[in-house]
């Protein structure tokens, strides 16, 4: 039994190996033997095999354009290396997920896969699949308009590729670099790159790659005006992708080919492709060749004179286009990141009430305070980094919008940053509870703060039929000295509780200007509502943590108990009290006062000149690759040259072979931590012993270390405040000098 055991075993490794191998010539011949493989791995009762070969199977009908069909297998194929706990055969599955992803409509959440598996694959030193991914996370950079980091990525794969000693793959990416240099004006590079990659082909008889080789030369043909050598290579390639089933290369060469024929004038055939090519766009879901042939239709029918038909081309191009673009952000964040951070921050969470709770039995108060702190520290770290990512790229993307884009992304940015304000809820309640928050007052556009919390809270009463109220008085200025951030944070609560435990009627908002002194106005702040109301017996007792009174608590209402506290405690920091009145069945009236400096409005939007910076480094020390890529975009656009460091390790390498302008240090960092680096910095004669250092963390808690406390310049949160960067930045510049 054991020797046919073994003898099966050896037969399946030997198909998948050709499966694999025959992949670049013969891609249904590969199908059949890694399906035959499956086959003989279920019958054996093989997990390590059958996800092997689930996997190739997966990439293969990827590259047959069966999208559905191979994720579905690649995720049955992580199930059973999820058993074995064999995180590479993970790497291997979540590849193929993240090129159905790319290569159709999701570039964005494909990124975050391809990342993923990347590390994976550094971490046991596998070249052959590090190559691969570097080519894939080229192409996606690509699709952004990053040529600096596809670059980067297509030289990465060339080097693992001959790490690996593989042609065919070095060969791969050589083909897309190679159309860069054509971008960038540089004939005669890409043409040695795409004749260096034919060669390689033609060595190995690597078919399919070669399909994609003789795209890159007809493109220079095309750019070179040699239009009949285009068309025979463009020719050549649709026949080849054709032969091996091959949909995205296919759905390339003839949108290139309708290119072509524009170019020669043979407008009735280039349409006729591109009309052919939109219904074989739309059948495999290629987002990024379809924009391609609405843009060319557009040309052809502005060419021809058709100004309604070109306009109505071009406002699909821009439509499509602009969808993919405005909802990919909030996928990475929705679809991979906060999803996985917050299935592992409910585990903690159970756990650390575990804990709390025998802690409390054997009333050890010193040990119960600090568990809290690194409970608060882990929380903070782990759900505002996420979120970080969101909120910066939507104010990234403000910067090149229209204004009807600009007034849904100041929506987006105020509704990422309410549910920040959400999370807040848990982890600024352990602040509170030990004393270690404060109030951060700023000029604020106070007019500006309520509208948008107006505006936030309007969709949720819609929802339940309620009408939303806002009523300011006259004489409260615009612009005020406060802690923006804590006061939306007590209306939030205040109104969503309103909007809550109301079924029929209204929602109000009040403020009123009680007193006006020289510099300072008593406002009161009032929410009411014709909701359920409270009984006066339980006045007290909504605003007691994890509290809600059992007579007016139904299963609909639901919620953590935690919001009325939080006002209590936080309206107390503005040295004021929160009071209620209210009548069961009726409604409720929830008021406070506080007082405030007022500001002209020109105070409040004060901010250092965007040119302060230009020429300046960076050393950005930060592991989410996500953020990272974030940050640098952001630090680019004031002209600052960023250096990353994913560790803390690398910082101090890193800082030890050139003085920065500035250090942005992460805290929460594998292999060192942001404090260890940063004293190692300061203290080890290093070139940067008296740069700037500011922490930049999710670590709420963070600041509150005394120990590393000196090290730094300053703390910056994330999610990144980027007026109080820019300005942190500029102060640090002004002492030095």
């Amino acid at each position: 039994m054991d020797k046919n055991f073994t003898v099966d075993t050896d037969k399946i490794v030997a198909l998948l190996d050709e499966a694999y191998a025959g992949r670049i010539n013969d891609l249904n011949h590969s199908t059949q033997l890694a399906n035959t493989a499956l086959s003989l791995s279920r019958e054996i009762n093989n997990n390590e095999l059958i996800g092997k070969s689930l996997n190739h199977l997966s990439l293969f009908y990827m590259i047959q354009g069966e999208y559905k069909r191979s994720i579905g297998m690649a995720e049955e194929a992580i199930k059973y290396f999820e058993e074995l706990h064999d995180d590479k055969g993970i790497a291997d599955a979540r590849y193929s997920i993240a090129g159905n992803y790319y290569k159709t409509d999701n570039y964005h959440l494909g990124l975050i896969y391809l990342i993923n598996c990347l590390t994976t694959y550094r971490k046991y030193n596998d070249y052959h699949n590090q190559a691969r991914t570097q080519k894939s996370l080229g192409t996606i950079y690509e699709y952004f308009g990053d040529q600096k980091n596809a670059i980067k990525s297509y030289e990465g794969a060339i080097e693992a590729a001959r790490q690996a000693k593989d042609i065919n793959l070095e060969s791969n990416a050589y083909n897309p670099l190679s159309g860069i240099y054509l971008k960038q004006g540089k004939t005669k590079e890409a043409l040695d790159l795409i004749e260096r990659s034919i060669a390689m082909k033609n060595k190995t008889g690597d078919i399919r790659g070669l399909a994609f080789a003789l795209y890159g030369l007809g493109k220079i043909h095309i750019s070179t005006g040699q239009f009949d050598l285009a068309e025979e290579d463009l020719q050549e390639c649709i026949s080849i992708h054709q032969q091996v089933g091959e949909k995205l290369g296919l759905g390339m060469a003839y949108h290139r080919l309708a290119d072509l024929y524009m170019r020669m004038d043979r407008l009735k055939e280039a349409r006729r492709l591109l009309e052919q090519t939109l219904d074989f766009s739309d059948a495999y879901n290629i987002v990024i060749i379809k924009f391609k042939c609405d843009h060319l239709l557009y040309q052809i029918h502005k060419k021809k004179g058709n100004t309604v038909l070109a306009l109505e081309y071009l406002e699909r191009y821009l439509s499509q286009k602009e969808a993919v673009i405005n909802t990919q952000t909030l996928q990475i964040i929705e679809n991979y990141e906060l999803i996985t951070r917050m299935e592992s921050l409910e585990k903690e969470a159970k756990l650390q009430k575990e804990k709390d709770e025998i802690i409390k039995k054997k009333e050890l108060a010193e040990q119960s305070a600090k568990v809290k702190q690194d409970f608060l520290s882990t929380m903070s770290h782990e759900i505002r980094t996420p979120l970080n990512a969101v909120i910066t790229i939507t104010s990234l993307l403000k910067d090149r919008s229209d204004e009807e884009e600009q007034r849904l992304l100041n929506s987006l940015k105020f509704a990422s940053n309410n549910l920040l304000l959400i999370i807040n809820d848990i982890l600024d309640f352990t602040k509170l509870e030990a004393g270690k928050m404060q109030l951060d007052v700023h000029p604020c556009n106070f007019r500006t703060l309520i509208e948008n919390l107006r505006h936030i809270y309007e969709n949720l009463a819609t929802e339940k039929g309620l009408k939303l109220f806002l009523n300011i008085d006259t004489t409260v200025a615009e612009s005020y000295e406060l802690d923006e951030t804590k006061l939306s944070q007590i209306l939030g609560n205040l109104i969503g509780n309103a909007i809550k435990y109301t079924d029929n009627g209204k929602v109000e908002i009040g403020v009123t200007n009680l007193k006006s002194d020289k510099e300072i106005d008593t406002l009161r702040f009032t929410i009411t509502d014709t909701g359920v109301g409270i009984p006066k017996v339980s006045y007290k007792e909504i605003f007691e943590s994890f509290s809600q009174p059992k007579s007016i608590t139904t299963r609909k209402h639901g919620g953590s108990g935690l919001g009325l506290a939080i006002v209590k405690k936080l309206v107390e920091l503005y040295k004021s009290k929160v009071h209620v009145n209210s009548e069961v069945g009726k409604g409720s009236s929830f008021h406070f006062d506080i007082k405030t400096k007022r500001l002209v409005s020109e105070e409040a939007q004060k901010q250092a000149p965007l040119d302060k910076l230009t020429n300046r480094s960076v050393l950005l020390a930060e592991d989410n690759m996500i953020n990272a890529m974030v940050a640098r975009k952001l630090l680019s656009n004031w002209g600052i040259a960023t250096e990353h460091a994913k560790n803390g390790i690398e910082a101090v390498e890193k800082s030890k072979l050139r003085a920065y302008d500035f250090i942005l240090m992460d805290i929460h960092m594998p292999e060192m931590n942001g404090f260890d680096a940063t004293k190692n910095i300061r203290e080890m004669g290093n070139p940067n012993s008296f740069t700037p250092i500011f922490a930049l963390t999710a670590d709420i808690t963070a600041e509150h270390q005394d120990e590393y406390a000196g090290y730094f310049n300053g703390f910056l949160r994330k999610p990144i405040e980027i007026e109080k960067l820019y300005n942190s930045l500029v102060n640090a510049l002004l002492v030095v000098s």
